[in-house]
């Protein structure tokens, strides 16, 4: 049997919308994230704005799938953390003008507590900025409540498949990979959404099929996101044949 899986995701995206009107996560789409989360971060956008169109993302990869490569053809300038020794010369290959001009910056270590707001000041980044996506499948819990040297209007950050009422974080360990065996890793996304109220931010929407978590900035939220629930009302398991078969839109 043959899946369609356009036909699949819009199912689910009309799913989602009849459910709570007005959701984000009906605009979902994909050019160089991992599912929706492009259409997704361009729907939030679209309802708050942008200022300075600055992303950090850690966790970014060789820079052809993540969640800030899509803003970055479109003029967003940024950093990169990446500590994979295997990924920084593709990247330092793939964007070499954009590393040359200065509008992407790459760091090419693992980061932690001790060392983040460091990296992100060493870049020239602080105070206000669009987008912080994290995604180290690991620490991104404790590395992101370290973060004190910017203000993201919007945050992505991944939680593991562990389902509400679990509110559950690893223990911070530095010298922690994931080995992509076992699912004690990471947070759930109650204790994302509990750490992000702390930050001062909400949930506004989740992946349809992916673990990533949107959360905006109080003081953005306004009257553009109705009907909003608690965590529970966003949580969706993993589905990796989706995200693996997720559709691509054209870049243009």
């Amino acid at each position: 049997m043959t899946i369609d899986w356009e036909a699949r995701l819009k199912e689910k995206q009309i799913q989602a919308e009849v459910q709570r009107p007005g959701c984000v996560e009906a605009h979902g789409y994909k050019v160089f994230s991992q599912s929706d989360e492009d259409g997704i971060i361009a729907e939030i956008f679209r309802r708050i704005g942008t200022t300075n169109r600055i992303f950090v993302e850690f966790g970014a990869e060789v820079g052809q799938e993540n969640n800030s490569r899509h803003l970055l053809e479109q003029g967003w300038s940024g950093l990169w953390i990446e500590g994979n020794p295997d990924y920084p010369g593709a990247i330092r290959a793939y964007f070499e003008n954009e590393l040359a001009a200065g509008q992407l910056k790459l760091i090419p270590e693992f980061v932690s507590v001790e060392n983040i707001n460091r990296f992100i000041s060493s870049a020239g980044i602080s105070g206000d900025i669009d987008l912080l996506s994290v995604d180290i499948d690991g620490n991104d819990y404790h590395v992101w409540n370290a973060i004190s040297c910017i203000a993201p209007r919007l945050v992505v950050a991944e939680h593991n498949g562990y389902p509400p009422p679990m509110d559950w974080v690893m223990p911070y360990d530095p010298e922690f990979r994931w080995d992509g065996k076992t699912g004690a890793y990471g947070s759930s996304l109650m204790a994302n959404a509990r750490l992000s109220a702390a930050k001062g931010y909400t949930l506004v929407a989740t992946g349809i099929y992916s673990a990533n978590g949107f959360y905006v900035r109080n003081d953005q939220l306004s009257d553009k996101f109705p009907n909003l629930g608690a965590p529970e009302d966003y949580w969706r398991p993993l589905d990796y044949e989706a995200i693996v078969n997720f559709p691509r839109r054209s870049a243009a």
